[in-house]
């Protein structure tokens, strides 16, 4: 049978190390996975890299006045803590666990293995 269980990638130094360059979304890599991550109202949000409809970047895109992160490509939407798609869509977009520590910020990737 198999399990799932979170494996942490520690994705940066700290918030201020991600978001440097003053943008509120960013591309990392939480292994060989590519996550985006987003803030908004000081609060930390990590969703899939790509938009489930036409693969656009979501760290290219930006982020709506309450905090709905836009695709770049066909302006689709999708809250940051579900994943929903709140345009109408009915796609999904992947989101992850996220945590600031003392030792920086870590990003939480389901891995599946026998147990």
């Amino acid at each position: 049978m198999f399990k799932k269980k979170l494996h942490w990638y520690k994705v940066a130094e700290s918030r201020e190390e991600l978001f440097a360059a003053g943008n509120k979304i960013v591309e990392v890599m939480a292994g060989e996975k590519p996550i985006c991550v987003a803030i908004h109202q000081e609060n930390l949000h990590a969703c899939a890299a790509k938009c489930p409809h036409a693969g656009g970047r979501m760290a290219q895109g930006w982020l709506d006045p309450v905090g709905n992160i836009v695709c770049p490509l066909h302006r689709y939407r999708f809250d940051l803590k579900n994943g929903r798609n709140i345009s109408g869509e009915g796609y999904y977009l992947k989101t992850y666990s996220i945590e600031e520590r003392e030792e920086g910020v870590f990003v939480g990737v389901e891995q599946y293995g026998l147990g």
